[in-house]
């Protein structure tokens, strides 16, 4: 595990040096001595909705859960999904096999292996940044990892009848209080809900309610509904940190990527 987790760490670095490090982000509130106030209220849209945009990372102070948790709580979550649940995931029978089996050294068939995409429920917890943009009509998350996006649709519309099978499936979203609830379905089959290879298929439905709890501080409880993989739905709630004061850079995994052929033989 410790050698996994060295892996992780140096796979998911960021060149802190090539980012617009200490350039202030316009509007955000800060204490007397200059930092940024994260406990300062949500700020507010234009319609008077929370206003999600920003840069965020996990949150590596997250809340832990009754039989405690390490130090750094969006890593855990980053190699196994369910950890939070006290039963641990309701897999289907086969499918905690295949999360195991997926597990086991040398995990070429893991997509970031391949340097693939992951997919929306992996990227709150792996290492680079996310950062959403939200205009009227729309929500749009723009990921660092492999410099990827994601579009969640406000204007009313449902989701399409006909869903070609997609990383990213197709997502809706509405308000409900200072809640925004994203309905997300139609995905391809075999996406990663984590490192350790917990399953998603693409009977897969996916309900995220975002809630940006003060300035500096979003919750996101997730519920996964896949009759093909697990028992009934399951709900856990990821947390992120606000990162002011820097942005997103290019990350794409096969830029420079030398590892792979040394892992597939």
């Amino acid at each position: 595990m410790k050698n996994f987790l060295a892996i992780f760490v140096a796979a998911s670095a960021v060149p802190l040096a090539a980012q617009w490090l200490n350039y202030p982000t316009p509007g955000v509130p800060r204490t007397a001595d200059g930092k940024p106030n994260l406990s300062a209220p949500a700020p507010r849209a234009a319609d008077g909705k929370p206003d999600l945009s920003g840069v965020w990372d996990g949150d590596h102070k997250a809340p832990c859960p009754p039989g405690g948790c390490d130090d750094n709580q969006s890593v855990r979550e980053f190699l196994d999904i369910g950890a939070t649940l006290k039963d641990g995931l309701p897999y289907k029978p086969g499918m905690a096999e295949l999360a195991k089996a997926r597990r086991a050294p040398p995990k070429t068939d893991e997509p970031i292996t391949r340097c693939l995409p992951i997919g929306i429920v992996e990227r709150y917890t792996h290492g680079t940044y996310r950062k959403i943009v939200q205009i009227p009509g729309l929500v749009v998350i723009l990921n660092e990892y492999n410099k990827s996006y994601r579009q969640i649709f406000t204007d009313g519309r449902p989701l399409p009848a006909d869903m070609q099978p997609a990383w990213d499936g197709y997502s809706t979203g509405k308000w409900e209080g200072d809640t925004l609830v994203v309905q997300t379905a139609g995905f391809r089959d075999g996406i990663w809900l984590d490192a350790f290879g917990d399953p998603m298929t693409d009977a897969a439905k996916i309900t995220e309610r975002f809630r940006r709890v003060d300035y500096g501080h979003l919750e996101i409880e997730l519920t996964v509904d896949d009759s093909k993989a697990y028992t009934r739905p399951w709900t856990v709630k990821l947390y992120q940190i606000l990162m002011p004061d820097t942005d997103l850079i290019d990350y794409i995994c096969l830029e420079n990527e030398k590892d792979i052929q040394h892992m597939v033989k």
